[in-house]
């Protein structure tokens, strides 16, 4: 690695050569000045890391000095010398952009933890410049950004279904941005005035499912004390967004064919039939093909809605978005939380790319908001990260039969309990990493009498 470039401005030959010495002996490049004017015109020639400058010299004080470095080198580091009768106007020059100051006399310890330190914000500021760039650079949708080639594909796929009217199925696991980009099409193309309408399949109790897609009639059931329109008939003219479609029941399945077939929706208990111009959009984290060969998805609904497919990755699977993901959602944050955009140290970026994320995109933005509202510097450093990233993943290699063997009813358990704590209780969450449909989980813990975080389920 090329070594960091110093320039010092001192009018002292001894101390501007002692400096110089400890400096060069310590590795880094230097270049010594007399006065200010020699300095800032090696500032304008060369290109340097650091400015080390006194504060008091005849002609150019330092003070001046560093207004005029500023405006030609915003990103400089700049140290500030100074004797203890001029500490309050060293105060005064950090007001002005300095980054540190040393406070003469100072031995040669001092100086060098002060230039180290100097130079260590310098390279954060960069980093943090090139962060911003990256986003500025990158291929975005709304708040999805990424320059990956495979969220390049994603962004054409998805400017492709904003141009046509077909039915999308968006592929992927759970907090990777599925609705984000639903929301894009929608709110994109030419039904962007009409309504947007959500639906969670996997929210809605079996029983009420049609009563949800199709409305029903007073009557209709206990509890239908007035009549009351369903989700397709709100979605009129606009987007209906089916997420967790491949939890649906298979009953449910084939009136929902029906209605994407002819476009024409019956309320529960009622004879009149009523026309409905509805776009779908369906999402699933759920593998549909695995479903249709089980029996448990309709083939013919799998085709109807899969006519324009866009597949989300994994973000452990598009890593090298993590810095743009990371400076993205910093900014984002500080806006809303009401503070300076911190600096993640490089060492929290190495636990991040090391981290599997099972909650995807979410949860990164939710692990970077914990961070910063708990942060009280300008820095984040890997003290402040949660202890699920000392934590490894569940292994998904070899499995070595204990003595004796095991019984798959224990073993299936214990996944499941690793699961659950992984996932904070959240079955959605659990039955992804476990590569279960939500109902199966659910019919599994019932079974095996796990306890269940209600509070966190819900939330």
């Amino acid at each position: 690695m090329e070594a960091h470039r110093i320039i010092i401005t001192e009018d002292d030959t001894s101390q501007r050569e002692i400096i110089q010495a400890i400096l060069e002996m310590a590795g880094y490049t230097v270049k010594a000045c007399a006065s200010a004017e020699e300095g800032l015109t090696a500032l304008g020639d060369e290109d340097f890391d650091l400015l080390l400058t006194d504060l008091r010299m005849p002609g150019l004080d330092g003070l001046e000095l560093l207004r005029r470095a500023k405006r030609l080198r915003p990103e400089l580091g700049i140290v500030m010398m100074t004797a203890h009768a001029t500490i309050q106007t060293a105060v005064t020059a950090m007001r002005e952009g300095a980054t540190d100051y040393l406070e003469k006399p100072f031995d040669k310890d001092e100086l060098l933890v002060v230039i180290e330190r100097t130079l260590e914000r310098g390279e954060l500021r960069r980093q943090n410049t090139r962060l911003r760039q990256l986003v500025t650079d990158s291929v975005a949708l709304g708040n999805i950004v990424g320059q990956s080639e495979t969220m390049r594909a994603v962004f054409e796929r998805t400017q492709r279904a904003v141009q046509v009217r077909s039915n999308v199925l968006i592929l992927g696991e759970s907090g990777t941005g599925k609705e984000l980009i639903a929301r894009h099409i929608h709110f994109s193309g030419a039904r962007q005035k009409k309504p947007f309408i959500v639906v969670n399949c996997a929210a809605i109790p079996d029983s009420l499912v049609e009563s949800e897609l199709f409305g029903h009639e007073k009557g209709a059931f206990t509890g239908a004390e007035a009549s009351r329109a369903g989700k397709f008939e709100m979605a009129h003219g606009g987007t209906l967004f089916l997420d967790e479609i491949g939890d649906m029941r298979l009953e449910s399945q084939a009136k929902l064919l029906r209605v994407l077939q002819d476009g024409i929706v019956q309320r529960v208990g009622g004879q009149q039939t009523r026309q409905v111009d509805v776009r779908t959009i369906a999402a699933t984290n759920c593998d549909l093909k695995q479903r249709v060969a089980a029996g448990e998805f309709r083939e013919d609904l799998y085709f109807r809605l899969e006519v324009l497919p866009i597949h989300l990755p994994p973000l452990r699977d598009r890593i090298d978005d993590l810095p743009l993901l990371v400076s993205h959602f910093r900014d984002k944050l500080a806006t809303k939380i009401g503070i300076p955009a911190p600096i993640l140290i490089p060492e929290v970026m190495d636990a991040f790319r090391r981290y599997r994320w099972p909650g995807n995109i979410r949860e990164l933005e939710n692990t970077l908001e914990q961070l910063m509202v708990l942060s009280t510097g300008d820095t984040i450093d890997t003290r402040a990260l949660p202890e699920k990233f000392g934590q490894p993943a569940i292994s998904t290699g070899e499995f070595i039969l204990p003595p004796g063997g095991l019984v798959l009813e224990d073993l299936e358990q214990e996944f499941i309990r690793q699961a659950m704590e992984l996932s904070g209780g959240r079955i959605k969450e659990a039955a992804e990493l476990l590569g279960l449909s939500y109902k199966t989980l659910q019919y599994r813990l019932k079974k095996h009498g796990a306890p269940r975080d209600e509070s966190a389920e819900s939330s």
